[in-house]
């Protein structure tokens, strides 16, 4: 429901009395509800604001005996680790403390104090512990907001760890209590509330004119002023005056009274009314947040904003700055060395278009007013907890499945339907780009070397690559039209250059999984979806650089240097800036490549461009492993079908596919074997990410219909196994986003090394102890245990080189359910894992981690000789029962999920219940990969009825959760295989 921005509020006869609680999370919500408030008052009504933000921010707009001010946090909000970057850990953490434990006595105290003083309705913005107070208190509630804390936390819950999972289910049902949404523009995805009213952007209003705070503050209309607004955290920036263009001013928000400031910027006044200098300003530099964004809006301010890190509510505010020509983006790193003089001017150049209503504080008064004394109506009351978890949302990944959710905005999905051309965004997009594959000709690139292999979607990339040369000159209405990804792209390549394509595929995991490092047998199926990447080497002097770069390079005084610029489509979809750019020699320490550690470290200074290390890793690998050394500057275009976060092994493609490219432009003849080992380091050093080597293996040496087998000690192929004719695999994505950087799939590898070390500690004192025995004249006991069997166990390289009968017989009942970090520590020493860490606080489960691999690698085993055996039904139904096997081994060490399991039983309920007619039935599933959520892996019969079933599930998940899940069928070669293209574009 949209309420008419005509609409307002008039005086009520009633006189109401209203709980209004705000949430602990920095001063924007507070701003927004003094909006809101005031209105209620100026109706005649009582408002008690229940807060932790100072008084004054309250008492400086509104001065009457209605407003009531109460000093309570009972949320925390997102914890900060500074202006920029959200603790994710820590916000869990302080939630936990501030409204889990305390949440009985929290519920009493506050229903207690409605009752005393005889509120009539409660609004939250957006505390979710006040609804369910209102609730127990026999009150009507309704929540204003924008996003809701149970999207904003599900993220972190995948860093943190699915022991946390019970936070997110928990706000979402106290959610579930109120009345209805009243939803703001720029708003997440909130499937926890049942009914929305949505209201025009609120917006403080403006006290003085542009030309009356100009004067008061001595600023000629004639100079460029910018304000820095970063909610008061910018005081211990090194402050330059060569940040700002030649006559410029920037006027500091929240700088310390000691602070020294360069001439050209100016402190404001810690009571300095921040909308009307806004207002008085040519452009703001600061952080994204709803205040901000609003009032830039609405006052027409171009806005140069710098992404903060793990805040879910930001890419929405983001897109809608951008849509409405008000936003540009500042790298940090240009940020903090003071590079803002591209950005500025950039800003200035902008016509922002925002006409929308600016009165949504009015309405939502009015809507607040009208609900209070009985003329809403409320829909019938469902669990807001049922309700996230069926949608399966968790926050893990927005999916961006056309008429998937009505929660995201309208401008958003046509910005996304305008924008997202890239090859695999969608079926429907699929089909548009091999229906048009035809319109590809000679005539836009010479193919100097390489061969397409009929493979439509390189075709497609082809096409993409031959129209950004029209998109680069063209400038018709681009902010609206074209992504930046695809701008930044269209001038990233010199056309009269040869260009070098590479090609990667996915991988469904069939066998082994999490295995993998622990030595296990994998078989691994390279899928249809695939990662392009497109490299030109370029003279330093002759590469067309960004501006931000040029400008960088200016402030250094050099002659032109080597330079690394990547554009990445797809950004949007996973929150992370489109574009990344830095000088080679940042690579150099002297006359040698700087070390894997600080190469993580460089990465990870700014998250928003945190992706750059699977794609720039691969340039610092190959300077360190085989001493190359690049003097050319370099441009690269990086286009995945891939999907992230599925469990297909997206960041293994792009990998495989940067460092196949880049070799390729360099002349470098790597075995595919090689190539996927020096992937992987890209992975576990400079990326930090703890993966086996099997997902660089598949994408590099694998197959087309074809399972690749390899033993995982560390890289060894023993070959490709053909797939039975009557034999098909398919993949079905869950939603849930997936990411082996998680704290589950780590803490499953650390228990499982864990273990490994402990069943060599305990071969060794076995073996002590026999050969104790046997000097004291008992050889028969000594014959008896085998002392080459307990040598080979104590010098255990890898978990699965011990049998399951060994295992059983000997280990098992000794190794702990779970064991303390730091009790590990103190009785070991350490794990002998190189790519993870023992948290001493944490408890890890050991038994069933350790147990996994040593059962796998059985498993596969048994799995890789059914295939070559006798065709029959009991063929396939042992071949699936292995994959139900592996399934619930997962969920035994942790990794399961809810959109995982449900797609597993929709795979019993469909092959158990199979007609004794049908010659077409599906035997059996499994998660895959790190598991956790992602992609469960299907085996059937390949029948016409089999793929009938697929879609029936597929169609079966999206009635139960309203996700229509991803469907990988079909193979595709590996970039060995592929090799690579040497083109040049037609003039």
């Amino acid at each position: 429901m949209r309420i008419d921005e005509n609409e307002g509020v008039s005086a009520s006869s009633k006189h109401l009395v209203f709980a209004y609680y705000v949430t602990g999370h920095g001063f924007g919500h507070a701003t927004r509800v003094v909006e809101v408030v005031r209105h209620l008052i100026a109706a005649g009504h009582d408002v008690h604001v229940v807060t932790g933000a100072p008084d004054f921010v309250f008492t400086s707009e509104i001065q009457s005996p209605r407003l009531f001010i109460r000093k309570v946090l009972l949320d925390c909000g997102a914890v900060q680790a500074d202006a920029l970057t959200v603790d994710r850990l820590a916000s869990l953490e302080k939630y936990v403390e501030t409204a889990v434990v305390p949440r009985a006595a929290i519920l009493e105290t506050e229903v207690e104090w409605l009752h005393s003083i005889k509120a009539d309705f409660v609004v939250s913005d957006v505390v979710p512990v006040a609804c369910r107070a209102a609730a127990d208190a026999g009150i009507r509630s309704v929540c204003v907001t924008n996003f809701s804390w149970d999207f904003i936390y599900a993220e972190y819950v995948m860093a943190a760890g699915y022991h946390h999972r019970s936070i997110v289910w928990q706000i979402a049902e106290d959610y579930s209590h109120c009345e209805f949404l009243i939803r703001l523009p720029g708003y997440c995805p909130m499937p926890a509330f049942r009914d929305v009213i949505d209201v025009p952007l609120v917006v403080r209003r403006l006290h003085k004119s542009r030309k009356e705070v100009r004067k008061e503050l001595g600023i000629a209309e004639d100079v460029n002023v910018v304000i820095l607004n970063f909610g008061g955290q910018p005081s211990g920036w090194n402050l330059k005056e060569e940040s700002l263009p030649t006559g410029w001013l920037c006027l500091v928000c929240g700088a310390s009274e000691t602070q020294e400031l360069p001439s050209n910027f100016v402190k404001l006044a810690k009571d300095a009314y921040t909308p009307d200098i806004i207002a008085a300003s040519d452009c703001m530099l600061g952080k994204i947040g709803y205040g901000t964004v609003s009032e830039a809006l609405s006052f027409k301010v171009p806005f140069v904003f710098v992404r903060r890190d793990y805040f879910n509510e930001e890419p929405f505010l983001r897109n809608m700055l951008e849509f409405y020509q008000c936003g540009v983006e500042m790298i940090r790193r240009d940020l903090l060395m003071g590079q803002w003089k591209p950005y500025l001017e950039r800003a200035i150049s902008l016509k922002p278009c925002y006409e929308g209503g600016i009165n949504g504080g009015e309405i939502a008064a009015h809507i607040l007013q009208e609900t209070a004394i009985g003329r809403h109506c409320a829909s019938d009351k469902l669990s807001g907890a049922r309700r996230l978890r069926d949608a399966i949302i968790l926050g893990y990944q927005l999916q961006r499945v056309p008429g998937r959710d009505i929660a995201i905005p309208e401008w958003y999905s046509r910005a996304e339907t305008e924008l997202g051309q890239s090859a695999g965004s969608s079926p429907t997009a699929q089909a548009n780009e091999n229906n048009s594959l035809s319109e590809l000709s000679t005539d836009d690139f010479d193919i100097l070397q390489g061969n397409v292999q009929g493979l439509s979607d390189t075709w497609a990339f082809l096409k993409s690559l031959a129209k950004l040369d029209a998109i680069h000159d063209s400038e018709k209405s681009m902010e609206k039209k074209t992504m930046r990804e695809r701008k930044a792209a269209g001038g990233v390549f010199n056309w009269e250059e040869e260009i070098f394509v590479a090609r990667a595929p996915g991988r469904l995991d069939v066998m082994g999984g999490i295995a993998d490092y622990s030595g296990s047998l994998v078989l691994q199926m390279p899928i249809r979806e695939a990662c392009h990447v497109a490299v030109q080497r370029n003279n330093p002097g002759k590469h067309r650089l960004w501006k931000h770069a040029q400008a960088r390079q200016q402030a250094k005084g050099h002659v032109p240097t080597p330079v690394l610029q990547i554009v990445s489509y797809g950004s949007e979809i996973s929150n992370r800036a489109p574009t990344f750019d830095m000088d080679l020699s940042d690579f150099m320490d002297g006359d040698e490549p700087i070390s894997y550690e600080k190469a993580r470290e460089f990465f990870a200074q700014d998250p928003a461009q945190k992706w750059a290390a699977y794609v720039a890793g691969t340039i610092l690998v190959l300077m360190t492993e085989l001493g190359v050394r690049f003097e050319d500057s370099i441009s690269l275009l990086v286009s995945s079908a891939v999907p992230e976060g599925k469990g297909v092994s997206s960041s293994a493609a792009v990998e495989v596919a940067s460092m196949s490219a880049i070799a390729a432009a360099y002349g470098l003849s790597i075995d595919p074997r090689d190539l996927a080992i020096l992937c992987q380091k890209v992975e576990n050093h400079i990326v930090g990410a703890p993966c086996g080597v099997m997902d660089q293996m598949t994408s590099s040496c694998g197959e087309a219909n074809k399972l690749l087998a390899m033993i995982c000690q560390p890289a060894e192929v023993v070959g490709l196994v053909e797939i039975p004719n009557h034999v098909r695999f398919w993949g079905i994505d869950s939603g849930i986003r997936h990411s082996v950087g998680g704290a589950d799939y780590r803490s499953v590898r650390v228990g499982a090394y864990m273990g490994r070390k402990m069943i060599k500690s305990m071969a060794s004192s076995i073996l002590s102890q026999s050969v104790s025995s046997a000097n004291g004249g008992n050889p028969e006991e000594l014959e008896d245990e085998g002392i080459e069997l307990l040598q080979t166990e104590a010098s255990l390289d890898y978990l699965c080189n011990l049998s399951p009968h060994r295992y059983e017989a000997r280990y098992a009942d000794r190794l702990p359910d779970i064991m303390l970090g730091q009790t590990f520590i103190e009785e070991y020493s350490d794990h002998d894992d190189p790519v993870t860490v023992i948290d001493l606080k944490r408890s890890y489960s050991l038994r069933a981690p350790t147990r996994h691999p040593i059962y796998e690698n059985f498993r596969v085993k048994t799995f890789k000789a059914l295939l070559t055996s006798a065709t029959s039904d009991e063929q396939l139904t042992a071949l699936g029962g292995l994959l139900y096997q592996c399934h619930y081994s997962y969920s035994a060490c942790g990794l399961g999920s809810d959109g995982t399991n449900r797609l597993v039983q929709l795979v019993q309920g469909m092959q158990h219940n199979k007609s004794k007619t049908e010659d077409g039935t599906l035997y059996g599933a499994k998660i895959t990969g790190g598991g956790s959520g992602g992609t469960v892996c299907v085996i059937g019969r390949n029948s016409l009825r089999s793929s009938q079933q697929i879609l029936e599930i597929q169609q079966r998940y999206k009635a139960a959760t309203g996700y229509l899940p991803l469907i990988f069928e079909g193979s595709s070669p590996g970039a060995g295989k592929f090799g690579y293209l040497r083109i040049r574009r037609r003039i």
